[in-house]
């Protein structure tokens, strides 16, 4: 049997996926005030979480300004300010004047680059607000992890060569949250006491590319016999990303300084819960068959990527959400994001999609139920009783 994958190789490839696009916000923040007279930078701007910030900071009554290399999505938000420069060519150029109330920072993943863009602004900004992830926990395998859990480390080595943001990837993102640590660590130190460090998980909604929770909503919504991976009860913490966007305005503007893990609901969600309850609110004729991880690692299927959300035992772990909730996330219900998800997904890509980076095809699943079932047939003829095998033997001959 193949050795388990390492939980920190799978989560750190899966979580460092490249952000998507954009999407609608909820009407529920069209009266939400709080941002009145104030202004928001947004590092980044135009890709997946980005425009989820922006939208959401219009909608509380900022002003927003982007900063970006004006290359993804440069036709979006074309009525806001937009400052041009390239954190990897080292342009700042454009944020040498100007002063805000907020900024967002969205595509740090160079620690240096985040050193530079903070102690440029930390004069001109009242808040920092950086999105992390929890791969900078150093022990993923812990069954509960919060925030004074230790964090990963980067050699110096390891530390030079990464001088571009491609160069964080190159490594399988084996680098990525370890990283993200130190560029934590840089916003910190040049801007003390004024700074949220945001360790999102999962993050998931319409404009997911990454297919890391779309391929449910499409494959639950085709119907038929569904392959469930591993564990019914195991937990599943995810954020929609209109919810996180929103986040980041609110920790903005309140000046929720400190570090946060920004991932799952108030409460605790299994595995069985999003599917059935997917299968529920898009009203669809899947039947569930739950195969235990045993046998699927065995088949070499990659966790958490070929079959999302899926980890093996000794894999999965709680994330504790105490200090988000308590500053303001705010969670819409599933069923919400699940609907939207697939609507997006059928409006944008169309029914014949094949999985790419994530998500398992129609032949390799149906080649997985066959052989869990063929495995099951084996076990039982194996279970019968000698005795009663021969009696079943003999009235078969009479």
């Amino acid at each position: 049997m193949p050795s388990q994958p390492n939980r920190r190789h799978v989560l750190s490839a899966g979580l460092c996926l490249p952000f998507a696009r954009g999407f609608n916000v909820p009407s529920t923040l069209q009266s939400e005030g709080g941002g009145s007279g104030k202004r928001l930078l947004v590092l980044g701007g135009t890709r997946f979480l980005g425009p989820a910030i922006v939208k959401a900071a219009l909608e509380m009554g900022f002003e927003v300004t982007l900063f970006n290399r004006g290359k993804s999505n440069p036709d979006l938000f074309p009525e806001l300010e937009r400052l041009k420069g390239d954190r990897d060519a080292g342009d700042l150029a454009a944020l040498e004047t100007g002063e805000w109330d907020v900024v967002v920072d969205t595509s740090g993943y160079v620690p240096d680059h985040v050193r530079q863009t903070a102690e440029l602004l930390r004069d001109r900004v009242q808040h920092y607000v950086f999105v992390s992830t929890i791969s900078v926990y150093a022990d993923f395998g812990a069954e509960y992890t919060d925030e004074s859990a230790a964090v990963g480390e980067v050699s110096a080595e390891d530390l030079a060569a990464v001088q571009k943001i491609g160069d964080v990837f190159r490594t399988g993102g084996q680098l990525y949250g370890p990283l993200k640590a130190l560029c934590e660590q840089a916003a910190e130190a040049a801007m003390p006491g004024r700074v949220s460090n945001l360790r999102s998980g999962l993050i998931v909604g319409p404009e997911d590319s990454s297919d890391r929770f779309t391929y449910w909503c499409v494959r639950i919504a085709q119907g038929g016999e569904v392959l469930a991976p591993g564990d019914r009860d195991a937990e599943v913490q995810l954020t929609d990303v209109r919810d996180l966007g929103r986040f980041c305005v609110v920790a903005g503007r309140d000046r929720a300084a400190g570090v946060m893990n920004t991932v799952g609901f108030p409460f605790r969600v299994s595995m069985a819960e999003v599917l059935y309850g997917a299968k529920i609110v898009l009203g669809s004729d899947a039947q569930f068959r739950w195969v235990p991880s045993d046998f699927l690692l065995e088949e070499e299927v990659g966790p958490y990527m070929e079959l999302p959300l899926w980890l093996p035992d000794g894999m999965r772990g709680h994330f504790d959400n105490t200090r988000c909730l308590a500053a303001g996330l705010t969670c819409r219900p599933l069923g919400d994001t699940i609907r939207d998800t697939l609507a997006w997904h059928l409006e944008e890509r169309g029914e014949e999609h094949t999985w790419g980076r994530a998500g398992i095809n129609a032949d390799r699943e149906r080649a997985l139920l066959d052989g869990w079932k063929a495995r099951q047939e084996e076990v039982e003829t194996e279970e019968i009783p000698a005795p009663e095998a021969e009696e079943a033997e003999a009235a078969g001959a009479r």
